[in-house]
This record gives structure tokens, sequence and C-alpha cells, in this order.
């Protein structure tokens, strides 16, 4: 059963208050979509795995080896499709002990991740806009370790785990990002 995502959104503003964590989650849930209609997946499941996966982020205070944990439990009390909930466990490996095996597993990891340094990218352009952003510039950033130097660049290199190649990810990312770049506020 697909919950809808209007439920999804107000379980995800009932847990998370930050505006841009908000945000990052909006952007992963676009990232997720994108990235699942290039390997043939299911949008609304992947979807829902982005907009979700840092549900509860504010109330374990980020703790690694806690978050995504507490998320499970919620999701499961709210009859989430088993998948979801298993990406969403797995984005973390440091709470599971665990390495991420599936695709949707890498996917999220990845498209989770190169949110942020699409972000981070945006605002060292005078505009701060996602509209000036080139997929370049990511590929570039990816590679100044000191730059958004919390971004785990080993994530988002799990793109080719789901053969999908750095530069083309981050096309594919910042494309999706950019389409809804009004709802995020860059």
């Amino acid at each position: 059963m697909s919950i809808p995502r209007e439920e999804s959104l107000n379980l995800l503003n009932e847990y998370v208050k930050n505006d841009k964590m908000i945000a990052h989650c909006i952007a992963s849930e676009a990232v997720m979509k994108a990235i699942a209609v290039k390997l043939g997946e299911d949008q609304c499941k992947w979807g829902t795995a982005g907009l979700l996966h840092d549900l509860d982020v504010e109330i374990t205070n980020a703790d690694m080896r806690l978050h995504g944990l507490k998320s499970v439990e919620i999701l499961e009390s709210k009859n989430y499709d088993p998948e979801i909930i298993d990406a969403i466990k797995m984005h973390n490996e440091e709470a599971t002990g665990m390495e991420r095996s599936t695709s949707f597993q890498h996917a999220l990891a990845a498209g989770e991740t190169i949110t942020g340094l699409i972000f981070a990218t945006a605002l060292v352009y005078p505009d701060k806009k996602l509209s000036s952003v080139k997929p370049k510039s990511i590929t570039k950033r990816m590679k100044e370790k000191a730059f958004a130097a919390s971004v785990k660049r080993e994530n988002i290199m799990e793109c080719e785990k789901i053969g999908i190649p750095l530069d083309e990810f981050a096309a594919i990312s910042l494309t999706a990002m950019q389409e809804i770049s009004g709802e995020l506020g860059f």
C-alpha cells in the first residue's frame, strides 16, 4: 500500500522542525525520484525514502549510533513499505553495523548525500541559486576534500554501484533539485 505524499510530508513536519533539514529531505525526495526514473524503479517508493530518510535526525540529535533506527520504529508503526524502511535504516550504516547491499540502499545513500554538496556549491555562487550551478562544478567540488568537508564523498560514489557514473549522477541530481528550486528556496 502506498502512503500519500501529503501524509509523509505531514509526518516529516511533525518530527523535523529545522527548515534547512526539511529542504534537504525534499531535495533528497526529488533526487530519489529522478534516480528511480533512470533505473526503472518505483518513483513514489524511492521518493518517499528520500523524503523521510532523516525523520529521526532531531529526536536522535543526529547521533549516528541511533540515527535511522528511531525512524524504523516510527515508520513501522505507520505501516510504511518494508523496502522504504530498510533503505532508510541502511542510509546510516554506522547505526546498523551492516553494509548496504541493494540498489535502493545505495541510491538513498548517494542521493541524499549529493544534495548537501549541491547546496554547498550553490552557496559559493554570487546569486546563491541552484539555477547557476553546472554539473561540472559538482564533480569538481567532489575532488576538493576541504569543500563541504562533512559531505561523505564515498557515499556519493555509491552511484557507481547502481550503474550511474558520477558525471551523470551529478547531472541527474542537480536537474531534479533545479526543478523544485522554488520549493527549496534556492
